[in-house]
């Protein structure tokens, strides 16, 4: 990216080409709402219009937070996922119509018939049926999964394949393990893991990608917080691994933010490896969730966005994309609670207006 950038220190907060007084605005929001550390960014195809980072790693420590700190995005680990296939199927190595058990046939008779077809696709959009489950369910217990993290991720998805599905008057359901079983089918097609998929992207974009909770690995990068603002311990929770396809990511604002460029740049028709057609569709070919993305119609202005959120239970992540206006909208936090959700829309919605978008 050929731009100078310029560093303003304001409550240890970094900024590009970003005003004074949406800065201040920002950190009025992260101390009414009780964010710890705030990091955000307006972007389009191909600058970066603003971006701050506000606050603190630690509440109980006096850790300033870095323009290059990461957060757990969570659930937008989907989003990097669903860009993973889209590359594999470009390639050629596996396809949107793709049966799981014609990857994992050894799996298929111990499973409810119910699965017996699902796709890849059907994985990436929400279209399985596949229980709802995340990292505080009880059930399997760790004794009853076995061996490296790979084989983690096999015997967890061949336990939810036995599970009965959910009801059919859903369109839509909301569930973890579709996206760690599409995991496994990119793994199979590929002979590589989940986290090689994940670092051989992040080499070719020039973006740190890592996994699990960031403190885990470097105490001086920022602590995940409760409701009640009690900072995470540095800790690896295994079912998180269970789920790295499908939540388990940590990646620095800026670092998110080419990923995020990459999205516009692909809307738009700007992309050397898809056309625009194909990134519509990945955004939103299907009605209300497609591969990674919802949809969501802003009823002031009538902007369509495509959107996801995270909330891997102590940090949120959320952004927004607008390719009508040539703008993404993304926000990093190391707390999670209903005050923080609160002031991410006060704060976006200001951020929309200042850009008049």
């Amino acid at each position: 990216m050929n731009r100078i950038f310029t560093t303003l220190l304001l409550f240890a907060a970094y900024t590009i080409s970003i005003g004074q007084a949406n800065l201040n605005f920002a950190d009025s929001i992260r101390v009414k709402y009780k964010i710890p550390e705030l990091a955000y960014a307006v972007v389009s195809s191909d600058k970066v219009i603003e971006l701050g980072v506000l606050g603190s790693q630690n509440v109980n420590t006096n850790a300033r937070a870095q323009v290059n700190d990461k957060f757990r995005i969570g659930s937008n680990t989907k989003t990097i996922t669903s860009y993973i296939a889209a590359l594999l199927v470009k390639q050629g190595k596996i396809n949107y119509g793709t049966k799981f058990f014609d990857l994992y046939p050894e799996l298929k008779t111990k499973s409810n018939p119910a699965y017996y077809n699902l796709t890849l696709q059907d994985l990436l959009t929400f279209r399985a049926r596949l229980l709802s489950w995340t990292y505080t369910n009880d059930t399997p217990a760790k004794k009853e999964i076995n061996g490296d993290e790979k084989k983690q991720r096999y015997e967890f998805i061949s336990w939810v394949l036995k599970q009965n599905p959910g009801t059919t008057t859903k369109t839509i359901y909301w569930s973890n393990p579709s996206y760690a079983a599409a995991g496994l089918m990119l793994e199979k097609a590929t002979g590589k893991d989940y986290k090689t998929l994940v670092y051989e992207l992040g080499k070719e974009l020039e973006i740190d990608f890592g996994f699990g909770q960031p403190n885990s690995i470097d105490e001086q990068q920022p602590w995940g917080h409760d409701e009640n603002l009690v900072p995470e311990k540095p800790a690896q929770n295994y079912k998180l691994n269970w789920l790295s396809s499908a939540g388990n990511i940590n990646v620095s604002l800026p670092g998110y933010v080419k990923f995020i460029q990459l999205q516009l740049q692909g809307l738009l028709g700007k992309s050397a490896l898809f056309t625009a057609e194909e990134f519509n569709y990945m955004h939103y070919g299907l009605p209300e969730f497609s591969f990674g993305w919802q949809v969501h119609t802003d009823e002031q202005t009538s902007l369509r966005y495509s959107y996801h959120k995270g909330n891997p239970g102590t940090f949120l992540s959320q952004v927004f994309i607008c390719k009508d206006t040539d703008r993404a909208y993304i926000f990093f936090v190391n707390v999670q609670s209903e005050e923080a959700e609160k002031g991410l829309a006060v704060l976006f919605d200001a951020l929309k207006r200042n850009q008049g978008k």
